[in-house]
């Protein structure tokens, strides 16, 4: 009977584990820098891996994304604690006060110093900026003109 029961937490916590697998993703390929930022914010949208309405816009309208409860998302190895994107004169993003960092900029930012996320960004071969945004905290971003 006490076998029963234990075989039967050990599937049921297994089964509820599911969703959360399913749930991850690699933006890797996307911060390849070969595509426009709507395309990168509406894929991880459609997947329910964010969530569709921005936690932050900064004055210069790029807009900041949290995961959705559950999702893994890594980008080089590294987890991802927000993604950012703005895509001038797109309805999902929100204008900043300031002036827009560019027509189309989207990234990823990441737990990880900027040094070891620049290694593993320039060893992938993306054309990513890596910018440091505070101690372990680095982004990873395309921008287009």
């Amino acid at each position: 009977m006490k076998q029963f029961f234990v075989r039967s937490a050990l599937i049921a916590m297994l089964l509820a584990a599911l969703p959360l697998a399913a749930r991850a993703a690699s933006l890797d390929a996307a911060l390849a820098c070969d595509q426009s930022a709507h395309k990168f914010i509406a894929d991880l949208a459609a997947q329910q891996l964010i969530d569709p309405k921005p936690m932050r816009v900064e004055s210069n309208s790029i807009n900041a994304f949290r995961p959705v409860r559950g999702a893994s998302l890594d980008a080089y190895g590294f987890s991802v604690f927000a993604v950012v994107g703005y895509e001038q004169d797109d309805p999902i993003f929100r204008v900043g006060s300031g002036e827009p960092l560019a027509k189309s900029a989207y990234g990823a930012v990441v737990w990880g110093s900027d040094e070891k996320v620049q290694t593993a960004v320039t060893a992938a071969g993306s054309t990513a900026i890596v910018h440091h945004v505070a101690p372990h905290v680095t982004a990873i971003f395309c921008k287009r003109s």
